[in-house]
């Protein structure tokens, strides 16, 4: 795996422990030689990660649309920056780019770009592995909703097995690497209609 996408907070968090771990990742990312495919922001964890790798002779790829560059969120020192019109084409841009998806916390824009890729995934768009990197607990209760929708019928078990999750960086990216998707059939049956 050479290009990971990282979805990550446009926001620090109120603990600490959401900087270290972007830091510690970006560093892993440099010592595996992955290329880091992001947002293109040079604010919160999105930022700090891109900076990290940058700092310590990594290479990182920005994807953003116009309107974010207008209101000056754009980082300024990146290997690469793709300017594009819309979310929805620098979505897409990413996902083509990268190999893998690593979501870290973040907020709303987050978890669409988490869904989105899920979602693309269980409909067998793409065969990509997605990590949930589990720093500090934070994705235990967006856990919980998934496994619910499991037992209410909603999501499929198989489709829940395509989510990885790790608290540790290492241990989930060589879970990625490892990685052998399996696309959940998914149609209506006659009882369904």
């Amino acid at each position: 795996m050479k290009n990971i996408c990282i979805f990550c907070g446009s926001a620090v968090g109120k603990n600490p422990i959401y900087k270290q771990t972007a830091q510690e990742l970006g560093l892993l990312f440099v010592k595996k030689q992955i290329r880091l495919i992001y947002g293109g922001g040079r604010v919160g964890l999105m930022g700090i990660m891109a900076d990290t790798v940058m700092q310590n002779g990594g290479k990182v790829v920005g994807i953003i649309p116009q309107f974010l560059i207008e209101m000056e969120v754009a980082h300024s020192r990146l290997s690469e920056m793709i300017m594009v019109k819309t979310m929805h084409e620098r979505k897409k841009r990413m996902t083509d780019m990268a190999q893998g998806f690593i979501v870290m916390p973040g907020g709303i824009g987050t978890m669409d770009e988490f869904f989105e890729v899920f979602t693309w995934a269980q409909l067998g768009l793409h065969s990509k592995p997605i990590g949930l990197l589990n720093t500090n607990g934070f994705f235990d209760k967006l856990l919980a909703y998934i496994d619910f929708a499991v037992e209410e019928g909603f999501v499929k078990p198989q489709s829940r097995e395509m989510v990885l999750i790790e608290t540790d960086a290492e241990q989930l990216i060589e879970n990625m690497q490892n990685y052998e998707a399996s696309h959940v059939k998914k149609w209506l049956t006659k009882h369904q209609i």
